[in-house]
């Protein structure tokens, strides 16, 4: 019995033994490592039985990306595959790629210089010695720290220039201007001569070498010394202003290329020194190098290549220095006499007395003036470069017209003569054959009509471009009348009658015209006085007949002379009653056209009376303190949960949406601020409900109206974002803590009506990703967000992250009780994206008829106002009346940018339905499409569920809609097809 025990127990024993041993084991981990790359590719190297090989296996690498641990292995093999190659390809793409693996990020690229250095001594093919040194110019731009490495690099492009290969010289001067410095002098073992012999018992710098070889004989190297010198300029190393001479005599040289590269240094030399005097060749006269240098590049707007010829015209329009005689010769082709050093009396009689002859009277006409001036006149500019303007604007290369249309621009701008004399030309313009020509000109003479007043004739050439069948150069047109200055009164009636016919030719020209008659009235009352008569057609004797008001030209003729009026209190005694009448209606309905007028003995209406008491007009100041009072008024209070809180908050609202129709100036932050606060009051009212205290059986009625509230803040925080422009980051931040406190609201909901622990669980994570994506994005604003809910989620985060999704859920209701209202901070200036659809007005009771199945073409215009980037983020909505919705992107070129903060969106939408038995409406609005990657703070993309309109996307990275403008409705009829 005792022998059995023990039998057991050893048994027994034996097992747990065996299973401790078995757990104290450690177990094998199984490693997995990428196959190096150095290795395959010594690996296939090896394999290579001949270069051609060799190449194809460095070509198929090459395609492949390397990690940085592999780039210092790889380099390695590389090197000693190039120490053994014999083939000069194969080792042409082994330094090619060398300078490609020294980009790598991580890696240190200098361990390698030592390598490309001791390989450029030994090499004998010039084009591998040419790569080599691309190779130690990508090095040397990685390193611009390590002085040793960049003065090493120098030294080893100063002893290959000297290479008769133009290859290696090339590489070596631009090696030189990418790294070289002005400040240090070459030694004396490294710097070479050009081309015939090297100075090397001299101690020289960076410049004066360079500058040699803007003689060599290689017409690739002139123009890479040229470059390295300006290379040199960029980097804000100073030219000296000895190499001029140089560079103006390569203006002349055969090749364009160095021309192109002289032009532009010759014009850097002219900005440098202005002032500086140089002299005229073969005279004793001295002249400001702005000015030789002006002459001088007036020159090449006739040389034979038409890319120096435009970048010849380009330069001329930055030479704002030149003296005012020089640059009005630029419009005549005959040499100012100005421009001529011109003899003394003394000279002349002293020349008469000396040759001792006098007139006798025997030859004909011997003493007559002669135009043409002798041979010892000196010229101080080049006869060349006199009418530079007109032989640019006669190019026959369109590039060079509106080059040079440009330039005149440029130079009219700060020059109030000069834009009088080439006011002829730009108007010439107008007629060329080249569209994009006519439309730039347009545009010239638009940005310099402040300096001009056109005459008749010159109205009249603008007025013919009315014809011109594209609607870009018609409303192109209609903006420079809104602008110009015109001379009489007959040139009010010529722009008038035209504006009329275009009106009649082309109607969807309607409020352009329009629009342009208003700023011409308004600029000329005393112009438009003297015809008021003629236009309104009145007699002082009979009644005339009353216009009909649907007639679109007597609307033109009306808006031209109540904008006139305005300013010239004499012209209403010459209205007769229906004119008033008509007066009245236009106010009403076209407000933005007609302004406001004093009439005698007329009652004034309501809107007119706010608008002439001055309370729509008031201080800018006032309305700016008015709006920051009431921000602080809101901040003061400590909780909005008492009963008057949420009463001023609401007053407030108001009185901020009342003061954004007031001054429109404000109208982009009055709106802002009074969204953010609406955001507050829903959220306060949403936390006072009764559900917090009941069992959710109980409060459906309460969840689903906190639910709704819920959502509305969302979408309001999104228009916060994505509507407005000129936020900062600080206002950015303050949104986004009101989107998690939406979103710990909606998080709170969904825990409470929902059942199970895993649909909890996945929104709990996702809403502790918002916070760290929150901490991670805006860590520099949190000290602004002090007792804020965004502050105690972050201190409480550790808790949040181990805690269960019941106790978070707890966590989250407690915070957001406790958290108070942070103080709106505003930036200088908020603007509120807009848009309003001037076509389809939706007043037409006619509808579109179209058969079923087909589609019809509806022409949307519309003005888009502060949208940015509009070309992907505006988008059309079709409604129709069953409830079927359709998103249409407009083309990028359906986009016109007329000016600043301004977009024209003219495009058309194809609509398709089946049959219906009568007309009805649908609507058309445009639509904002924002997303998290179109955000300026957003780093990584959360997956927003919201959508602002519960539309399908049709692209993957649009997140939501916001409505951008009022829904404008369309009468259509799709009938059935005919069997």
């Amino acid at each position: 019995m005792a022998a059995h025990l023990k039998k057991r127990v050893y048994e027994e024993f034996s097992k747990v033994s065996q299973q401790v041993t078995l757990e104290e084991v450690p177990s094998k981990k199984l490693r997995l490592t990428k196959p190096s790359k150095s290795a395959a590719l010594h690996i296939d190297l090896c394999k290579a039985t001949n270069p051609t090989d060799a190449l194809q296996y460095l070509l198929s690498f090459a395609r492949k990306p390397v990690e940085a641990e592999s780039v210092e292995g790889v380099v390695r093999i590389l090197l000693e595959h190039y120490y053994k190659e014999s083939d000069n390809s194969v080792r042409l793409k082994i330094a090619s790629l060398l300078g490609l693996l020294s980009k790598t990020q991580g890696f240190a690229s200098d361990c390698i210089v030592d390598d490309a250095i001791n390989t450029l001594n030994t090499e004998k093919s010039h084009q591998v010695l040419a790569q080599l040194l691309d190779t130690l110019l990508i090095i040397g731009t990685q390193l611009p720290d390590k002085t040793a490495v960049i003065q090493r690099l120098i030294d080893v492009a100063c002893k290959h220039l000297s290479s008769t290969y133009f290859g290696v010289r090339n590489k070596c001067l631009q090696l030189l201007g990418c790294l070289g410095t002005v400040d240090k002098p070459l030694s004396k073992e490294t710097d070479t001569g050009a081309g015939a012999g090297a100075q090397t018992s001299a101690v020289r710098d960076v410049l004066s070498l360079i500058s040699d070889y803007f003689q060599d004989q290689d017409p690739r190297v002139r123009t890479a010394a040229i470059k390295a010198m300006l290379q040199l300029h960029e980097r804000g190393m100073k030219i000296q202003q000895t190499i001029y001479n140089q560079a103006c005599k390569l203006l002349s040289d055969d090749y364009e290329q160095v021309r192109s590269a002289a032009v532009q240094m010759v014009w850097v030399l002219s900005q440098l020194y202005p002032e500086s005097i140089v002299p005229i060749p073969s005279s004793n006269e001295e002249i400001r190098l702005v000015d030789d240098s002006f002459g001088k590049i007036c020159h090449m707007v006739s040389d034979g290549s038409w890319v120096v010829r435009v970048q010849a015209a380009k330069l001329l329009g930055s030479m704002h220095q030149v003296s005012p005689h020089f640059l009005e010769q630029t419009l005549d082709k005959k040499l100012m006499s100005d421009l001529r050093r011109k003899r003394t009396a003394h000279e002349r009689a002293k020349e008469l007395y000396a040759s001792g002859e006098f007139s006798s009277g025997r030859r004909w006409a011997d003493d007559a003036p002669k135009e043409k001036v002798d041979t010892s006149g000196v010229n101080l500019i080049d006869s060349g470069a006199c009418g530079a303007f007109v032989h640019g604007l006669e190019d026959e290369m369109y590039e060079v017209r509106i080059a040079a249309v440009e330039a005149l621009c440029s130079l009219a701008q700060s020059s109030r003569s000069f834009a009088e004399k080439c006011l002829d030309f730009l108007v010439d313009m107008f007629n060329d054959e080249i569209e994009e020509v006519r439309l730039q000109s347009i545009h010239v003479l638009r940005q310099i009509s402040t300096h001009i007043t056109l005459r008749e004739d010159q109205l009249d050439t603008v007025l013919a471009v009315l014809e011109d069948s594209s609607r870009d150069i018609r409303e192109a047109l209609h903006e420079l009348l809104c602008y110009t200055n015109v001379s009489t009164k007959e040139c009010i009636q010529l722009a008038l009658l035209e504006l009329l016919k275009n009106l009649s030719k082309y109607p969807t020209d309607r409020n352009s015209v329009w629009k342009c008659l208003k700023f011409l009235g308004a600029r000329h009352p005393t112009l438009v006085l003297p015809i008021v008569p003629e236009l309104l057609s009145t007699h002082p004797y009979f009644d005339t007949p009353e216009p009909d008001m649907d007639d679109p030209a007597y609307i033109a003729v009306l808006v031209l002379v109540f904008n006139a009026a305005q300013s010239c209190p004499t012209m209403p005694a010459l209205f007769s009653d229906h004119t008033f009448r008509h007066y009245a209606y236009l106010r009403d309905s076209l407000s933005h056209l007609v302004p406001h007028l004093r009439l005698p003995g007329r009652k004034q209406t309501a809107s007119s009376g706010v608008e002439a008491s001055g309370v729509g007009s008031g201080s800018l100041e006032s309305a700016k303190n008015f709006l920051q009072d009431s921000l602080v008024r809101v901040s003061a209070l400590q909780n909005l949960e008492t009963p008057g809180a949420q009463d001023l908050l609401e007053f407030t609202i108001r009185d901020l949406l009342r003061l954004g129709e007031l001054q429109t100036e404000l109208a982009g932050s009055a709106d802002f601020c009074a969204t953010y606060l609406r955001c507050q009051l829903l959220l306060t009212k949403a936390l006072q409900e009764k559900l917090w205290t009941m069992a959710v059986p109980l409060c459906l009625k309460q969840n689903a109206k906190v639910s709704t509230a819920t959502r509305q803040i969302l979408d309001e925080t999104y228009k916060l974002e994505f509507l407005y422009s000129g936020l900062e980051t600080q206002q950015i931040a303050t949104i986004h803590n009101v989107r998690l406190q939406a979103k710990a609201l909606q998080l709170i909901l969904t825990a409470r009506s929902k059942r199970g622990v895993d649909r909890v669980l996945g929104v709990c994570e996702k809403f502790l990703q918002d916070v760290e994506s929150f901490q991670r994005l805006f860590m520099t604003e949190l000290p602004h967000f002090q007792d804020s809910f965004v502050e105690k989620l972050l201190e409480l985060m550790p808790r949040l992250t181990a805690c269960k999704p019941l106790d978070l859920v707890k966590i989250l209701q407690t915070t957001l009780r406790q958290s108070r209202c942070i103080h709106l901070k505003l930036p200088e200036q908020i603007h509120r994206a807009s848009a309003t659809i001037i076509e389809p007005t939706g007043e037409s009771d006619n509808p579109l008829r179209f058969t079923s199945g087909l589609v019809v073409a509806l022409d949307i215009d519309a003005t888009l106002e502060h949208v940015q980037d509009p070309q992907t983020t505006v988008k059309v909505q079709v409604l129709y009346p069953d409830g079927q919705s359709h998103i249409i992107h407009p083309k990028p070129g359906d986009f016109r940018t007329p000016g600043p903060g301004r977009v024209r969106l003219i495009t058309q939408v194809y609509l398709s339905h089946s049959a219906w038995t009568e007309p009805c409406q649908i609507e058309v609005r445009l639509l904002l499409a924002y997303s998290s990657s179109s955000s300026k703070l957003s780093s990584s993309k959360p997956a927003w569920n919201e959508s602002m309109d519960g539309l399908p996307t049709s692209e993957s990275s649009i997140e939501g809609t916001i409505h951008l403008s009022k829904p404008v409705k369309v009468f259509i009829m799709p009938k059935p097809a005919r069997r």
